[in-house]
C-alpha cells in the first residue's frame, strides 16, 4: 500500500471503478491494527487500488468527507464516495466492503 497525496486520491477516486483511500495518523494504536489488517487486504485484492495517507497532511479531506476519526477508510465507486470505514474488525469485513 502506498502513500498518495491528495491529488493520488482524487485522481485514483475519479478514474477508478473502484478505489479506497486509508487515512490514519501515526500516533494511533487502533490505526497499527487496521494497517495490518489492509496489509493483508491488499495482497488478496492486488487489483484494487488502495492507497493511505497519514491525516496531518491531507487536511482537507477532513472537511471534504467529512472524516470523523481515525483510522478510515474512504470507499469510492464510479467516481462517487460510497462509503467510509471507522471500525476494521477483520479482513472479511473489509474484503466484503470492497467487493
Amino acid at each position: 500500500m502506498d502513500e498518495w497525496t491528495y491529488s493520488e486520491w482524487k485522481d485514483a477516486a475519479e478514474h477508478k471503478e473502484l478505489a479506497a483511500f486509508y487515512l490514519y495518523t501515526p500516533l494511533c494504536g487502533t490505526c497499527a491494527v487496521a494497517s495490518k489488517i489492509l496489509n493483508v487486504v491488499t495482497e488478496l485484492k492486488p487489483t484494487v487500488p488502495i492507497g493511505k495517507a497519514n491525516l496531518n497532511y491531507v487536511e482537507e479531506l477532513v472537511t471534504e468527507y467529512q472524516v470523523e476519526s481515525v483510522p478510515c477508510l474512504l470507499i469510492t465507486r464510479k467516481g462517487h464516495p460510497a462509503e467510509k470505514v471507522y471500525a476494521f474488525q477483520s479482513v472479511q469485513n473489509i474484503l466484503e466492503k470492497l467487493s
